[in-house]
């Protein structure tokens, strides 16, 4: 199984409304495949998420389309830097683990 752990950092608290459009749209797109498990937080101008999949083909189905592809290529308009990491777990980290995971991860500074 693989998970993704995703965090964004917003260029200022107002791109938190853009943010939650674009948010609401990934998650009607993600309750449609076979996720298996899901976690969201965030406060201010951080955000995160972990998705869990059965496997890399799904995720990258999932990544690759609909409103999370349209979100990726207009990231840049409201992000200063995004972090991703992708790991073989059998369940999602806690909240302190995947931060701390994060620090390893893909690094897109705008």
């Amino acid at each position: 199984m693989k998970a993704t752990i995703t965090s964004i950092e917003l260029k200022s608290p107002f791109k938190f409304f853009a943010l939650s459009a674009q948010a609401l749209q990934i998650t009607r797109q993600l309750k449609a495949t076979a996720y298996l498990d899901f976690k969201n937080r965030g406060f201010w101008t951080t955000h995160y998420t972990m998705t869990l999949w059965s496997s890399e083909e799904e995720l990258k189905e999932f990544a690759r389309s609909g409103a999370h592809l349209e979100a990726m290529k207009t990231s840049k308009a409201i992000a200063k830097e995004i972090r991703t990491l992708t790991i073989n777990t059998t369940t999602l980290p806690n909240w302190k683990e995947a931060k701390k995971l994060l620090e390893q991860g893909k690094v897109l500074r705008y």
